[in-house]
C-alpha cells in the first residue's frame, strides 16, 4: 500500500503483493510448500495483466521456480508471446536468471501422503501414470475442498487487483491448482479473461476455486464486458456468476470473484455463500475483510454480514 500511496504502478504492487504470498510455505496453494499434484509434483501457474496497455504474460504447469508471478512479467515484457507452460517456461525462467528450487515442503508432502493413504492407494503406485485418469477425479481437489476435509489450511489461489493514482488498473494471480490433480492440468489462473483481466477503461476482475469453471465461462473477462456494456459493478459481478449456473458441470464446485471498476470500487462475489475477500484503500492504516456477496442459481444477490 505504501508504494501506491508514494505514486506507484500498480503493476509493481500487485507483482510484489502475489511474491508475498509465494512465500509463504503455510499457503498449500500457492508458490513454495504448494500442494503437488497426483504423482507428487508441485505445478505451478500465474498471470499479470496491465490495464493501461492490455498487455499479459502468463506461465503454466512451471515446476522449480518460487515466483512464477515474476515470470509471467518477464514472459509479458521480454517477449512476442503471452504465455509459456511446462519446460518452456522453466527454459525462460532460468535464462533471465530465476533460480531452481525444490518447491515441495516437508509438510505438504505429508498432507499429499495423508490423503492417498486415507484412501488405500500407495503414494508410489500413483505414479504410474496408466492408472491416473480414474483417480483424478477421485482425488483431484479444489483448495477450498481441501480445507473443509483435510484441514490443511489452505485458502486457494492469490489473487490481487490494484488502482494506482495514474488510474491504472492491474491484476496478478498466482497458484499451485488443484491438489492432487492430473499432471499437466492447467485451471483458469494463467488464462487471459479466465483468471485474470484488467482493462482501464471499465474496470478489473480475477477468480479463484474450479478454475474449469472460469475458463468455460471466461469470467474475469466477462464481468469487465458487462461493465462495458454499461452494467454497475454489482450487476456485472451477479451477471458473471449467473453464467456459471449454465454450465452442466458434475464437478461444480466454489467459484469466487473479485472485481474493481474504473474508478476503484470494488466487490467481491461467489456461488457459494459465507465467502470473504480482503481489501485495503489509500486512507485505511490496514487491510479489512469484506463477505462477498452470494448469488444463487434463483439469481438473488444476497450479502451477509461477516
Amino acid at each position: 500500500m505504501e508504494r501506491l500511496r508514494d505514486k506507484g504502478r500498480a503493476l509493481d504492487v500487485v507483482e510484489v503483493a502475489v511474491c508475498a504470498v509465494e512465500d509463504n510455505p503455510e499457503d498449500h496453494t500457492v508458490g513454495y510448500g504448494g500442494l503437488p499434484n497426483l504423482i507428487g509434483e508441485v505445478e505451478l501457474d500465474a498471470l499479470v495483466m496491465d490495464g493501461r496497455t492490455l498487455a499479459a504474460g502468463a506461465v503454466a504447469a512451471l515446476k522449480s521456480f518460487r515466483h512464477p508471478v515474476s515470470i509471467a512479467r518477464r514472459v509479458m515484457e521480454e517477449l512476442p508471446h503471452v504465455m509459456l507452460a511446462g519446460e518452456g517456461a522453466a527454459c525462460f525462467a532460468r535464462e533471465v536468471g530465476f533460480q531452481e528450487e525444490d518447491l515441495l515442503t516437508g509438510e505438504a508432502l505429508r498432507i499429499w501422503r495423508e490423503r492417498l493413504e486415507a484412501e488405500g492407494h500407495s503414494p508410489e503406485v500413483s505414479r504410474y501414470y496408466a492408472q491416473m485418469k480414474g483417480w483424478a477425479r477421485r482425488f483431484a481437489t479444489d483448495p477450498e475442498q481441501a480445507e473443509q476435509e483435510w484441514g490443511t489450511g489452505v485458502t486457494g489461489t492469490v489473487n490481487v487487483l490494484a488502482r494506482d493514482t495514474h488510474g491504472d488498473l492491474a491484476v496478478a494471480v498466482s497458484t499451485s491448482g488443484w491438489a492432487w490433480k492430473y499432471p499437466g492440468r492447467v485451471g483458469d489462473t494463467p488464462i487471459v479473461g479466465a483468471g485474470g483481466y484488467a482493462d482501464n477503461r471499465y474496470g478489473a476482475a480475477a477468480c479463484t476455486g474450479r478454475g474449469e469453471m472460469a475458463v468455460r465461462a471466461a469470467t474475469a473477462r466477462s464481468l469487465v464486458l458487462y461493465l462495458k456494456m454499461g452494467l454497475p459493478l454489482r450487476d456485472a459481478a451477479r451477471e458473471a456468476v449467473l453464467d456459471l449456473y449454465a454450465l452442466d458441470d458434475p464437478y461444480a464446485s466454489t467459484l469466487n470473484i473479485v472485481a474493481m471498476d474504473a474508478h476503484g470500487n470494488h466487490v467481491g462475489f461467489s456461488n457459494r455463500p459465507e465467502q470473504r475477500y480482503i481489501f485495503q484503500t489509500a486512507e485505511m492504516g490496514a487491510p479489512a475483510e469484506r463477505p462477498r456477496v452470494y448469488v444463487g442459481p434463483d439469481g438473488k444477490a444476497e450479502e451477509r454480514p461477516l
